[in-house]
């Protein structure tokens, strides 16, 4: 069983390991998608796998250190591939969460999307 939290963030970013002209290389914008999912089984106590509240406010701190901004000055995302956005995300989110069990990152208007599911 698995819940979910998405929230979405508005970037920029630029590849220049492409040629000029290409349409990587030049500093261009995306609107994301992000979502976490935590798997486990309701807890007796609670009824909950984890407080959706607390995933909510770890999501938004990733999310103001992404929104409105140049991906590339971002430590650890100089190559700020969809592939890399997931693993920055897993690498903030995982600590707080041991049994987070994917990051999706969309940019649905190019139709595009990665999924990491963890180390392994």
């Amino acid at each position: 069983m698995q819940i979910s939290y998405r929230f979405g963030f508005d970037a920029a970013h630029h590849f220049p390991g492409y040629p000029a002209g290409h349409p990587y290389h030049g500093v261009h914008g995306h609107s994301f998608q992000a979502e976490v999912a935590i798997r486990g089984m309701p807890d007796a106590a609670t009824g909950f796998i984890a407080d959706l509240g607390q995933v909510e406010r770890a999501c938004l701190e990733a999310r103001t250190q992404l929104d409105h901004k140049m991906l590339n000055e971002i430590a650890g995302l100089a190559k700020p591939s969809l592939e890399n956005l997931c693993l920055w995300l897993w690498k903030r989110l995982a600590p707080a969460f041991p049994a987070l069990a994917r990051v999706t990152v969309r940019r649905d208007s190019c139709g595009q999307a990665c999924t990491y599911e963890g180390p392994g």
